[in-house]
């Protein structure tokens, strides 16, 4: 084979290698724009959650052995504000904390899907008896009964997952964080307390992070 002929031979192989290059090129500019144009068009928003009542049935701590026992069942309702997209609620626990500490054990929501502008709404019981708390606590429900309320926060934390047409994406953490502000009640022989099957209406809206 003579030099030019190599020469030649060469050539069509780098014009090749810049085809296939500007091939791929174009074809990962083209998936980035349908990507980018995707998420233009849907605009997927996370879940809107509200509290809408809570009842409490007990909510005493006796300050001699800082034992809290709690139970409520509470209202809770999810709204998936998305046109297009449909949300998979795979696993959600709900409890309550209180100054941050957990004081009742997580209560376990059945696995849902949520439709295009769907409201959900879950009426869990939640309940801790006797659980030990840091002596803190004590002091702080003191503090609250002075001021006549008591916040107490309800969390949600759970796996969630977007389907779109027939498409459904991986899992998701969902974290959201609904603050309820109660009454609170007299001192009692042992401790403080809330008095039992007191109902509270709150529409609360909650925090919500995905």
């Amino acid at each position: 084979m003579s030099e030019k002929d190599c020469g030649h031979h060469d050539d069509e192989k780098k014009k090749l290698y810049r085809r296939l290059f500007a091939c791929l090129l174009g074809f990962i500019i083209l998936v980035l724009f349908v990507i980018l144009l995707v998420w233009l068009i849907l605009r997927p928003t996370k879940p809107h959650f509200i509290l809408e009542d809570a009842t409490v049935y007990n909510f005493n701590i006796s300050t001699s052995t800082n034992l809290l026992t709690s139970n409520f069942q509470i209202s809770l309702s999810s709204r998936n504000p998305n046109n297009r997209i449909g949300i998979y609620y795979d696993r959600l626990d709900v409890y309550a904390t209180y100054r941050s500490q957990q004081i009742t054990l997580p209560t376990l929501l059945p696995a849902s899907y949520q439709g295009h502008k769907d409201v959900s709404v879950w009426s869990p019981f939640l309940s801790g008896n006797n659980l030990p708390v840091a002596p803190y606590i004590g002091d702080s429900l003191t503090q609250d009964q002075m001021a006549g309320t008591v916040l107490v926060n309800i969390k949600v934390y759970g796996r969630v997952r977007w389907k779109v047409g027939t498409f459904v994406s991986g899992k998701y953490h969902l974290n959201v964080n609904c603050p309820a502000y109660i009454t609170f009640g007299g001192k009692n022989n042992n401790g403080f307390g809330v008095g039992p099957g007191i109902k509270y209406e709150l529409v609360q809206n909650c925090n919500v992070d995905v």
